[in-house]
């Protein structure tokens, strides 16, 4: 903000800023309740979204395009959010999809209790700092005890059971559900074939999800190799090649020009024959030398013109043209070939290899889809997404990327909690009770913590049309009586409170980031006591 320093007849500093009567500031405790405000009001959207029995939000963006989805990340992404601190809690949500993948709306629906409580605690005169400092040992608390009620899990390429349970309650609160194993199982299988389990890592890049409008969200398939939006180059070449040998290129099928600015001129008949005679014997070089290699199909980055077609078409050498790069780089993964920039480069050894590759039609559309399957390197998979529209297809890769970062961050991280909200009931009995043996006035804002942790028990028994504050009173008594900090929720109405027998299970690291990331998105609005800016942003 531009202003100088004056100072008056006495010698006492004081600011002149520039355009004073347009700008507008809030101070201290205004400040901390306009924040506060905001970011309620962030988290109030989202709490109704928390949860398998969470609803779903419709969002038109200004081009008219709708997005129907319950990731918390998604609507906050797509919401046009003009206040400064809700804008922190949109990025909240973001740095838990990109960090974790899941948990993103349980995220902001903490963060935004976390601040309901401070207020009430800077209305009895705590200052900020100390509520901020209380919520700091709060979390350190909450995540220790996480630690104790965590166990370990088993990661196998064989025992996929518990891992499909794992998927299973992630993609519950998705639009998916009417699916719900199937794409558990894709979700699990993709991740099993890309794991590297010595290095505890999975590698994203090679896990490629495609969508298509049409058919049945049953429809969906897992692809043991790539798959790619394209056909044949000409409607008579094979739809169908067994042991593929795949020349890759990033060459066109078209005569050598020069680099430099050059003009040809044509005089005759003569020069035109010759032109001509010149370009067909350079077609016929260059498809000799993809032949010669004892390629069968030949995959091209760029377009080559309907002669090369032709020609291609007579001598039995199925293309493909126009493949993007990152589709390219990752059918050479797959197939183990070598992308090719020079035709004269182009060697047996270069070429990749596939087990089949043909080509998919979709109902009573002409379009048509490439699948290359049984590759040299089976580590390349694709995720095959089928629905009756967009919004469909488009939610289900999202839940896809969700149930594949869950379990790509057990293969990291193989500790799981039980989910349905014991975690969070458990770690508010234990913050409260570590509360009581604190002399200072951060009791105070940990008792605050221990009640906000309680908001996400609350909003899932609320979505799941139980009474809310009767529901978490009577598991908190049981967890207590029987020491049990499995028992949660029952939001699907299954007759049991154990999570356990339910298989509601998270990934422990999930948890964790979640109550971490909230922490210091709280101390850090906390921290805020003075907001300068144009009168009409604030």
């Amino acid at each position: 903000m531009s202003g100088s320093l004056a100072f008056d007849e006495y010698g006492r500093p004081f600011i002149i800023i520039r355009d004073q009567e347009r700008k507008s500031r809030l101070t201290g405790i205004e400040a901390h309740k306009s924040h506060i405000m905001a970011a309620k009001a962030v988290a109030g959207v989202l709490r109704t979204s928390l949860g398998p029995k969470g609803l779903d939000k419709l969002l038109v963006s200004p081009d008219g395009d709708i997005t129907v989805t319950n990731d918390g990340a998604t609507i906050l992404k797509q919401m046009d959010v003009q206040h400064q601190i809700a804008k922190l809690m949109v990025q909240l949500s973001q740095s838990q999809d990109d960090e974790i993948g899941d948990g993103t709306t349980g995220v902001v629906v903490l963060a935004g209790a976390l601040l309901e409580q401070a207020e009430k605690l800077l209305d009895r005169g705590i200052h900020p700092i100390r509520v901020a400092d209380g919520y700091e040992m709060a979390a350190t608390v909450a995540c220790e005890h996480l630690e104790k009620i965590s166990e370990g899990f088993k990661v196998t390429p064989k025992d996929r059971e518990d891992l499909i349970r794992l998927a299973m309650t992630t993609l519950g609160s998705k639009i998916v559900n009417r699916c719900h194993r199937q794409m558990a199982e894709i979700a699990v299988d993709a991740i099993m074939s890309v794991a590297d389990f010595d290095r505890k890592d999975v590698d994203f890049e090679l896990i490629k999800v495609e969508g298509k409008v049409g058919g049945k969200m049953e429809d969906t398939m897992l692809i043991k190799g790539v798959i790619i939006d394209k056909d044949m180059s000409h409607p008579q070449m094979p739809k169908n090649i067994k042991d593929a040998k795949i020349a890759i290129l990033t060459c066109p099928f078209e005569p050598p020009k020069p680099k430099t600015k050059h003009g040809l001129e044509v005089k005759s008949v003569e020069d035109y024959r010759k032109l001509r005679e010149y370009e067909l014997q350079k077609f016929e070089t260059m498809v000799k030398q993809v032949k010669d290699t004892g390629a069968n199909l030949v995959i091209c980055q760029w377009g080559f013109d309907d002669e090369a077609n032709h020609l291609l078409l007579q001598r039995k050498l199925p293309a493909v043209r126009w493949v993007g790069g990152p589709e390219i780089e990752l059918i050479a993964i797959a197939t183990g070939g070598r992308i090719v920039p020079r035709f004269e480069e182009l060697t047996k050894e270069k070429l990749g290899t596939a087990g089949t590759v043909r080509e998919l039609s979709f109902g009573t559309t002409k379009e048509k889809m490439l699948v290359i399957e049984d590759c040299n390197n089976s580590r390349a998979v694709t995720i095959f997404i089928r629905g009756g529209n967009k919004m469909i297809v488009e939610e289900g890769k999202r839940s896809i990327h969700d149930a594949l970062c869950v379990i790509r961050n057990l293969v990291k991280d193989s500790r799981i909690v039980y989910g349905g909200g014991a975690p969070e009931i458990s770690c508010s009995l234990a913050v409260a009770e570590a509360a009581k043996k604190i002399s200072t006035l951060e009791q105070y804002a940990m008792k605050s913590f221990s009640e906000a942790l309680e908001s996400v028990p609350l909003a899932l028994a609320e979505n799941s049309g139980f009474a809310p504050i009767h529901t978490l009173a009577d598991i908190k008594s049981r967890q207590i009586k029987e020491k049990n900090p499995r028992l949660g929720i029952d939001c699907l109405n299954k007759g049991t409170n154990e999570m356990k027998t339910q298989s509601v299970i998270e990934t422990l690291s999930s948890k964790r980031a979640q109550i971490l990331l909230a922490v210091q998105l709280t101390k850090m609005i906390l921290k805020i006591d003075d907001v300068r800016g144009s009168a009409d942003q604030m």
